[in-house]
């Protein structure tokens, strides 16, 4: 607990930019008009392309016998390919819905 608050006091800077970030980020979702957040998010989705990058490159470096990275990284792997595709996915089904009918 003592190493915790020893972090946060070193890098209160840090921990203020994020608290920022989480009220920025909740004013401006909550301001997105619902007709907009499915393409938003399925957008959102796709960028979790830098997980995936992040998740290999975590795996290439860490030490053979350090299992607790891999697992990690081979999860953040799966878990990012599957966002990346899920949003892929519905941005399609999106674009399908206002092609003309036949």
């Amino acid at each position: 607990m003592t190493a915790i608050l020893e972090f946060l006091q070193l890098h209160i800077e840090m921990v203020y930019i994020v608290i920022l970030s989480v009220f920025l980020g909740i004013e401006v979702i909550s301001r997105v008009p619902s007709v907009l957040h499915t393409p938003l998010m399925s957008g959102a989705n796709a960028i979790h392309g830098v997980v995936i990058i992040g998740a290999i490159i975590v795996m290439g470096k860490a030490e053979s016998d350090n299992y607790l990275a891999l697992i990690l990284g081979f999860l953040a792997v799966i878990l990012g390919t599957l966002n990346v595709v899920g949003g892929f996915v519905v941005t399609d089904r999106m674009l399908e819905m206002f092609k003309k009918k036949k």
